[in-house]
């Protein structure tokens, strides 16, 4: 039976899709671009500003799902230029480095809005 997350912290679905569903005991929460929640703002910027704020997202629909960052099984990361893989690794190690998940990383030709970066995670205890 799966269970449908949604938090007012993270950004609305921009399409027909849920933030996170919860079913089997995974949490699966959909990919997240850089979008203010507040405002519903794209925030447009360099890889680590646009990085940051992706991460900030993920983690409020995991909190509101009564999971944390550590609780993150596996992640997978869509960059729009693979140029940008050191700084988003720099970023991204600040929320996941003493316990990282599984990832990929792949370069895509085009994210939503044109997003830099896109991140998406499976996450259980």
């Amino acid at each position: 039976m799966k269970k449908i997350i949604a938090t007012d912290k993270a950004p609305a679905a921009i399409g027909p899709y849920s933030q996170a569903v919860v079913c089997g005991g995974l949490l699966f929460v959909s990919g997240q671009i850089a979008i203010d929640p507040k405002t519903g703002n794209f925030i447009q910027g360099d890889i680590e500003k646009q990085t940051e704020q992706v991460l900030k997202n993920l983690n409020a629909i995991i909190e509101a799902a009564g999971l944390t960052l550590r609780d993150v099984l596996k992640c997978s990361c869509f960059l729009a230029d693979m140029n940008d893989f050191a700084r988003f690794n720099a970023v991204y190690a600040i929320y996941f480095g003493d316990n990282p998940p599984a990832r990929e990383t792949l370069e895509v030709s085009r994210l939503p809005k044109d997003a830099r970066v896109e991140i998406s995670a499976i996450c259980g205890r």
